[in-house]
């Protein structure tokens, strides 16, 4: 009789020790998770004479998490231009007007629209239960609309790198979170790109605040 108890017990206590054993275990991004991005900004530094320019930014992003630290990312988002009153073609190439005595092509007017999508590896370094730091590099493209005011003047596609990093935080049941994101953009030169854009290689900053929804938890 005794010994039955002790069994049972012993099974009771093993019982309770695997489920706390899971419960530790299971917490942590799903396997497949989802990023809104309602908000950011893009900025590309002025390159021989072409300007720099700012954009607003919004998109959306899917994780698959091959384990805690590994994951492939699937990112896509737009850039809407801002007015701005003072953006310098790169020379005097196909400048619509060109004030007398003017040494370059400065015109007004909105920066072009923008589509970017890439795929990147993202590397977490899970040290915190909730906070997940993680660093990511990928390859895609940015496809820049037409804006006949800016010399722009047919849709052009470009190839384009970035690397950075970010932080992700998760609420307790991991089921949501927000995550804060940096990217350095590389975007490579074509021949056939317009003054405002392209003829050069430019480089870019990219920030985004984001809501991650974990799809398979």
């Amino acid at each position: 009789m005794k010994r039955s108890i002790a069994l049972v017990l012993g099974l009771c206590v093993m019982g309770n020790a695997h489920r706390a054993f899971a419960q530790d275990a299971a917490p942590g991004p799903g396997t497949v998770e989802a990023t809104v991005m309602p908000g950011g900004a893009m900025f590309f530094t002025s390159r021989n004479g072409a300007s720099g320019f700012g954009d607003y930014t919004l998109g959306g992003a899917v994780t698959y998490n091959i384990n805690r630290v590994i994951g492939l990312e699937g990112q896509v988002s737009g850039s809407i231009g801002i007015s701005n009153r003072s953006l310098r073609l790169a020379g005097r190439v196909n400048c619509p007007v060109l004030p007398v005595g003017a040494s370059a092509c400065i015109l007004s007017g909105r920066a072009p629209n923008m589509l970017d999508y890439s795929g990147a590896v993202v590397v977490s370094m899970p040290t915190h239960r909730w906070f997940i730091p993680y660093a990511t590099g990928g390859l895609g493209g940015l496809t820049m609309f037409e804006r006949p005011s800016l010399a722009i003047n047919s849709t052009e596609t470009f190839l384009m790198g970035n690397v950075g990093g970010g932080l992700k935080w998760y609420a307790p049941n991991y089921r949501w979170g927000v995550r804060g994101d940096y990217r350095f953009t590389y975007v490579w030169s074509n021949r056939d790109a317009p003054a405002f854009f392209g003829t050069d290689d430019r480089y870019g900053h990219r920030v985004y605040g984001g809501v991650i929804l974990n799809l398979t938890r």
